[in-house]
């Protein structure tokens, strides 16, 4: 982890799961160390998360469910002025998008939510005052009890960005295909 800066969040990098979609669908090993362009998945989502400057955890204790590895980055964090939640299995999110929901995140808005073109994303950035209900999650359906209950109070910002990175994610041999491609596209642009 690097150290906190002065009001800035928290990313947290999840890489506590099995993977059993992705080896189920005929992957072999875990995601996070599958290759993407010659480096392994988690490595090339941490690679964006240290270009981006803001602070990070890596969580990779082997919860039993989402929501404990959320619950457990937080509290290991306690003192951030809010969290970034990115899947380990994102490596095409861009630095420029880690930065953009971390300065969105203030104010009136307790949440705040990725989207390209239309579909919602990762990283979900949440204010210093949904840390209690963070720290007590349970289960694996991660944070989405809390958006859902920000959204209903309008506390939740949805953030166009330009950034396919946010809804690419590694579940299955294709989708690390797919993100290769994407990849390779980016750096030969």
């Amino acid at each position: 982890m690097t150290t906190q800066k002065a009001n800035s969040p928290v990313v947290i990098v999840l890489a506590s799961g099995r993977g059993e979609r992705f080896i189920a669908a005929g992957g072999t090993g875990s995601k996070l160390k599958a290759l993407l362009a010659g480096k392994p998945v988690l490595e090339r989502t941490l690679d964006a998360v240290r270009a981006s400057g803001l602070p990070w955890h890596v969580e990779d204790a082997g919860h039993p469910g989402m929501g404990d590895s959320i619950a457990a980055a937080v509290r290991a964090t306690s003192d951030a002025q809010g969290w970034l939640i990115l899947p380990g299995d994102l490596p095409l999110v861009l630095p420029a998008t880690l930065q953009a929901v971390a300065a969105a995140l203030g104010g009136r808005v307790n949440a705040v939510q990725p989207q390209y073109r239309g579909a919602r994303g990762h990283p979900v950035g949440f204010g210093a005052g949904c840390g209690v209900q963070l720290a007590t999650l349970e289960g694996g359906l991660g944070a989405s009890s809390i958006l859902r209950s920000m959204r209903a109070i309008d506390s939740v910002a949805d953030l166009a960005v330009d950034d396919v990175g946010v809804v690419t994610d590694i579940d299955t041999p294709e989708a690390l295909a797919q993100a290769e491609a994407l990849w390779l596209a980016r750096v030969n642009a």
